[in-house]
């Protein structure tokens, strides 16, 4: 699938933020990678915006976390 550089960037910066929001001590091995992918996965269904792609990766951040460790 091809996204635009802006929406790229859109998801770069999502990416960013939620991985800011994880406590140090939740940050496991392959934590960055698997958000990418939700964020990703959320994209190819047609989220597009900042705030639509950061909830719907943090939504599923505990139960990733939870998978990872």
């Amino acid at each position: 699938m091809k996204y635009s550089a802006e929406l790229i960037q859109t998801m770069r910066d999502a990416l960013d933020a939620v991985m800011a929001s994880v406590p140090a001590d939740q940050s496991v091995f392959g934590l960055k990678a698997a958000v990418a992918e939700c964020i990703l996965r959320a994209a190819a269904h047609g989220q597009t915006s900042f705030d639509g792609l950061v909830t719907s990766a943090s939504d599923q951040l505990q139960s990733i976390i939870s998978m990872l460790t």
